[in-house]
């Protein structure tokens, strides 16, 4: 520390300590009696220190939510703390609505409307003009969603908004960057058998969804190869239009002025447009069983699944606690502490049991094991889910489960841009629509869980008899078993044993015979 920073600090002690003596000496305290009954308040223990009952108020809606003429509805929320402004933009667009045989062009339109250029920028001179702004302009399309990003300092704001409409209504898709987007597509698709995790992203998609699913039809290099600049430019045109937008800004701006500027933002759009289709929710889920990829690896990975169920579900909370016990409250989890802590099979294991927004979403536990010991985790895993749903939950257990969840929300809004994200979400998935007070009843239903509803559930969404196990990792090691702990992997999934070989990196279609690298 610095002298002088120094010196002002210890006058600052001396005086402090000086009006505490004086104040005690005026209320005939001495200062040894005041130390005294100061001290008679602290707890002796850690444990004996008391807490008010932690409180959060998720913000309104109402205050942020503006719906525009132009079209969009937009969420504006104030913030000064820095001079920054933040627009984000949801596009109701994705795989979905991508052509058959055109798997990929929504990835690759999504990346270059911010990054080819505009109608009278290249894109380098796009890149170097946003470049000398300070300013980030990024998109984006993946399954269910499109985002359109700008961010940068709010003295340069109206420039920026006049790059945002170019690039929305007017992008160039410069011809070398398709290119080259298209050859970054295809090195990626040839890496997809290298690792064991991105086989099991894949095959685990199938055996929770599906094959047909829409959200399982991933690029080839057939379908990449035969993307054009025109099939980019149609698509962009049927799917980026204002009343197909949710806008969320949040920064330093007058509310006033900024809801002016982007009403004028997506003013006089040059074309109109068309609403997309409801999105499909037609899964098939594989029949019970285990199903082994064979890849030669030092740990196997293992995901476990079972049907899930939408976010509108009335078991939703009960769930969201019941699955936080079992394994996906870190290391509280009774997973986490049989599979990793007791018997020290795996780094990391744990279970999600979410709430699908478009589509039910499946219940995973997962954990990835030596090959000798990938069995006796999965026969863990199991016990560990008829447990809590043969036996009552811990009170205790059940608190935590529920603190933890309620005292992690305000992570939610720590921003104002968070907060405008966050509100302009539940716009986009539409939970505005059909529950608007959905943050100001979190809490409540939370609190309203009771062990009976936890084991109720368990017990109604807990069913091994459609459980899918995917492994993917040595066969012939994994087989075996662990010597000193039998478990038969097949037993725990019905009995059934699948061997699916690995695919064709550049086609997906499954090789003739099965192998391992």
């Amino acid at each position: 520390m610095k002298q002088p920073l120094l010196r002002a600090f210890l006058a600052f002690v001396i005086a402090a300590t000086i009006l505490s003596a004086c104040s005690s000496i005026k209320s005939g305290h001495s200062p040894a009696s005041a130390k005294t009954a100061f001290a008679a308040g602290i707890p002796d223990r850690p444990e004996k220190i008391s807490f008010p009952p932690f409180e959060f108020h998720p913000p309104k809606v109402a205050p942020y939510r503006v719906p525009l003429q132009s079209g969009p509805v937009a969420y504006v929320v104030t913030d000064h703390e820095l001079p920054l402004v933040n627009i984000a933009i949801y596009v109701r667009t994705g795989d979905w609505v991508e052509p058959e045989g055109k798997e990929g062009l929504t990835d690759i339109c999504g990346g270059l409307i911010t990054h080819a250029g505009t109608a009278t920028r290249t894109a380098q001179e796009l890149e170097e003009r946003l470049a000398f702004l300070a300013a980030q302009l990024s998109s984006s399309i993946r399954g269910a969603e499109g985002t359109v990003q700008l961010n940068l300092l709010s003295k340069d704001l109206d420039e920026g908004l006049g790059i945002l409409r170019e690039v929305l209504t007017a992008p160039r898709f410069q011809q070398d960057r398709i290119d080259l987007q298209k050859q970054q597509a295809l090195q990626g698709m040839q890496q997809r058998n290298d690792s064991s995790a991105s086989i099991e992203g894949i095959e685990s998609g199938f055996l929770a969804y599906g094959e047909k699913f829409w959200d399982n039809r991933h690029v080839t290099k057939a379908s990449v190869e035969s993307i054009t600049r025109d099939d980019l430019i149609a698509f962009h045109k049927k799917w980026f239009f204002p009343s197909n937008f949710i806008v969320a800004v949040s920064g330093d701006f007058d509310r006033d002025t900024m809801v002016k500027k982007i009403e004028k933002l997506f003013g006089d759009w040059p074309w109109a447009g068309t609403p997309p289709p409801p999105i499909p929710q037609d899964i098939s889920m594989a029949q019970s069983g285990v199903y082994l990829v064979n890849k030669d690896v030092n740990q196997g990975r293992v995901q476990m699944m079972l049907p899930g169920i939408m976010r509108t579900n009335r078991d939703y909370y009960p769930l969201i606690l019941m699955n936080d016990i079992l394994g996906g409250g870190g290391f509280t989890s009774r997973i986490v502490n049989r599979v990793r802590s007791d018997e020290g099979l795996a780094y990391s294991a744990g279970s999600s049991f979410p709430g699908g927004i478009y589509f039910p979403y499946v219940f995973s536990a997962s954990y990835q094991s030596k090959s000798r010991t990938v069995s006796y985790a999965a026969s863990i895993v199991v016990e560990e889910m008829k447990r809590i749903a043969a036996e009552p939950v811990k009170a205790e257990e059940l608190e935590n489960a529920k603190r933890g969840f309620i005292e992690r929300l305000p992570r939610a809004f720590a921003s104002k841009a968070q907060v405008a994200n966050m509100l302009a979400n539940e716009e986009f998935t539409g939970r505005y629509a059909t529950n608007p007070d959905f943050w100001q009843t979190v809490v409540p239903r939370m609190n309203a869980v009771t062990i009976e509803d936890v084991q109720r559930v368990a017990k109604k969404y807990l069913t091994l008899d459609k459980l899918v196990i995917l492994v993917v990792g040595q066969k012939d090691e994994i087989l075996k078993g662990h010597p000193n702990h039998p478990a038969n992997l097949a037993d725990l999934a019905g009995g059934k044993l699948t061997e699916l070989p690995l695919r064709d990196p550049l086609t997906l279609k499954p090789m003739t015979q099965p192998a391992a690298k």
